[in-house]
């Protein structure tokens, strides 16, 4: 009896542990193995990285130029950089000016509503030696080709589209290149001018040479007379004035000016229209092609444009577009300049 109960316990003992050994072999074959930081590691590791890739991104350019330019010497430091007929991304290219390149600079000019991508500040420079300008061949004296009228427009090209960059004054000497049709090309006469991203020009600071302060003479000994007593007076305090402070650019307070009105300068023949149409009686037309270019509008009571008709004149004022007819281009008339 004693020998089969040894036995069952035995038996049971046994069984017991191969239950137990089966488990933990169960345990450790199927426990995973961590190849990957847990999801919060992970989350942690992004946003460190993050912050890098966008400052990668948002990385703001290099500005090439902190100092504002003077008149003077400048030279180019950048590659191809493209000379234009007006200050900003509207004027057309002329030419290009290549890196180290130098050249004379007349003024800064500042845009007041520069686009977003577009540079605010812009160089006005001298044409360099060897520059080309056109002009209209209509008022040049071909015996000594010289300028017939008291003003002669310089254009950056072969048409009145073309930016206004520079004059000629009556009787003024011009080196022919070629001839297109009405326009001439010339070699660039002094006083041409056109306009360059600022960022781009760098000059040179002037040195600064102190004079050599000459040795002072050894003091003489001379006897002195002490002035007589005076008694005290008392006087008050002078006022302490507070200076007001200096306002730059970036210290003025916002402005409620609205933006600059869009003025505009054109050439051509002032002639009469009686269309019911017509938003006023007299227009400007192109000399070449005879369409309209502008309406001529003036809210002067002393200007009578009737006076005009059939002149070559150069025109100054606000453009806009008539309200009754939004494709009709109406000049409002600050200026007008009579061409011979």
């Amino acid at each position: 009896m004693k020998k089969n109960s040894l036995a069952i316990y035995r038996s049971c003992c046994l069984f017991l542990g191969a239950l137990l050994a089966t488990s933990v072999l169960a345990q450790t074959t199927t426990s995973p193995v961590p190849t990957s930081p847990p999801p919060k590691a992970a989350a942690k590791s992004a946003e460190k990285a993050a912050p890098k890739a966008a400052a990668k991104k948002s990385a703001p350019v290099e500005e090439f130029r902190t100092i504002p330019l003077v008149p003077g010497t400048a030279s180019v430091i950048a590659s191809n950089v493209n000379v234009r007929g007006k200050a900003g991304f509207v004027g057309e290219i002329l030419f290009r000016v290549s890196k180290g390149a130098s050249v004379t600079v007349i003024e800064e000019v500042k845009l007041k509503n520069s686009k977003e991508d577009e540079p605010s500040a812009w160089a006005k420079i001298g044409l360099p030696s060897g520059a080309h300008v056109w002009i209209n061949s209509a008022f040049i004296d071909t015996t000594n080709k010289t300028v017939k009228p008291k003003k002669l427009n310089l254009r950056g090209g072969a048409g009145e589209n073309y930016s206004i960059i520079g004059t000629l004054e009556k009787g003024a000497a011009v080196k022919e290149v070629q001839t297109k049709g009405d326009w001439m090309e010339i070699e660039a006469p002094p006083g041409a001018f056109a306009f360059v991203a600022a960022q781009y020009l760098k000059q040179e600071a002037p040195a600064i040479v102190s004079a050599p302060v000459p040795p002072e003479p050894a003091p003489t000994p001379t006897p002195v007379t002490e002035p007589a007593p005076v008694a005290p007076t008392t006087e008050p305090p002078a006022p302490i004035v507070p200076t007001p402070p200096s306002l730059t650019p970036d210290t003025l307070p916002p402005s409620d000016e609205p933006p600059p009105k869009r003025v505009i300068q054109h050439e051509g023949i002032v002639k009469g229209t009686w269309s019911i149409q017509a938003p006023t009686r007299f227009a400007l037309v192109n000399q070449d092609t005879g369409k309209t270019i502008n309406y001529l509008y003036t809210t002067s009571t002393n200007l009578d444009l009737s006076r005009y008709k059939g002149l070559h004149i150069v025109v100054t004022g606000e453009e806009g577009l008539d309200e009754r007819w939004k494709n009709t281009p109406v000049i409002t008339i600050q200026r007008i300049l009579v061409l011979e």
